[in-house]
C-alpha cells in the first residue's frame, strides 16, 4: 500500500510540540495541545505498562522526564498514571486519551518501542486501541518483528520501518554487525513491506533508501530534524520532517 498525501503534507512534531524551557514536556498532553494549535501532524511514542496497556511515553526508565523512578514497563496502568512529569501537572497518557484528544484533527504517527525480543504485544495492543479510530494515523517502529507484525494485524494502517544507515551509536551495541547490516540496508524489506521509511536524517543519503525511493516511490520522513542543515539535507532526500527545537512553516516545509 502506498503511504497517504496526508503522511508528508505538514512537518511532523517530533514526541509532540515539547519545550523543556517552557514547561512542555514530550509525549504530554500540554505538548500534544501545543502541536495542535500550530496545525501541526504530531509524532508519540507508546509501549506497554506492566498489566498491557499502551502508554505515551518514550524512555525504557522514568528518571529523566518523571518525579518516579525505575523501568516504565515495571508498573500498572494506574500505576503510571499517578505518576507526575517533572515540574508539571502532566500525567502520562493511554493510547486511547491521546486519541480522544487528537480526534482527528491532525495526523499521528506513532513509534511502537521495542525490547528487540520478539515480543509483539505492544503492536497488537495498539492495533486493538487504534480499531475505533477514523482519524490519519501511522504506525512505525525501529524493530522489523513489530512492523512486520502490523502488516499482519491491520494491513490497511500505514506502517513504517524507523531505521538509521550505520547504527553506528552505543545505544546499537547489542545488535550484531550482520543485524546492522540487515536493517540499514533494508534487507527484511519484503517481510515488513513499509509504506514510509523515517530515517536518521544524519546518516542521509542513503543508497538503499535512495534505491527504494525510486523503485517504489516509498515516502521518507527524516528525524529528528533541528538545525538548518538537517533541514537542507531533508529537503534533498526525504519527502517531510520530523522536527523539533524550532516552529517551520507548515505551507513552505
Amino acid at each position: 500500500m502506498k503511504a497517504p498525501a496526508w503522511l508528508t503534507a505538514r512537518p511532523i512534531a517530533h514526541r509532540a510540540l515539547h519545550d523543556a524551557a517552557r514547561g512542555i514536556i514530550e509525549n504530554t498532553p500540554s505538548a500534544v495541545d501545543a502541536a495542535l494549535a500550530r496545525g501541526y501532524a504530531i509524532e508519540v511514542d507508546i509501549q506497554l505498562s506492566a498489566d498491557g496497556e499502551a502508554m505515551v511515553f518514550h524512555d525504557d526508565d522514568l528518571d529523566r522526564l518523571t518525579e518516579a523512578t525505575g523501568p516504565s514497563e515495571a508498573l500498572t496502568l494506574q500505576e503510571l498514571k499517578g505518576v507526575v512529569m517533572r515540574g508539571t501537572a502532566d500525567r502520562i497518557m493511554t493510547l486511547a486519551e491521546l486519541l480522544e484528544r487528537v480526534g482527528s484533527r491532525v495526523p499521528l504517527v506513532i513509534e511502537l518501542k521495542s525490547r528487540y525480543d520478539g515480543n509483539t504485544a505492544v503492536a497488537i495492543r495498539a492495533v486493538e486501541v487504534l480499531a475505533a479510530y477514523a482519524g490519519p494515523i501511522a504506525l512505525m517502529s525501529f524493530d522489523p518483528d513489530l512492523v512486520a507484525a502490523v502488516r499482519t494485524l491491520a494491513p490497511t494502517i500505514p506502517r513504517g520501518f524507523t531505521m538509521e544507515r550505520l547504527y553506528d551509536d552505543p545505544e546499537w551495541d547489542m545488535l550484531s554487525p550482520a543485524t546492522r547490516f540487515a536493517w540499514g540496508n533494508l534487507l527484511h524489506f519484503p517481510r515488513m513491506q513499509p509504506d514510509f521509511l523515517a530515517h536518521y536524517v544524519k546518516d542521509l543519503p542513503s543508497p538503499a533508501v535512495s534505491l527504494a525511493r525510486r523503485a517504489t516511490g516509498l515516502a521518507v520522513l527524516s528525524w529528528t530534524v533541528r538545525t538548518p542543515e538537517d533541514r537542507a539535507i531533508a529537503a534533498r532526500h526525504a519527502d517531510q520532517i520530523i522536527f523539533e527545537g524550532f516552529l517551520p512553516d507548515i505551507e513552505s516545509a
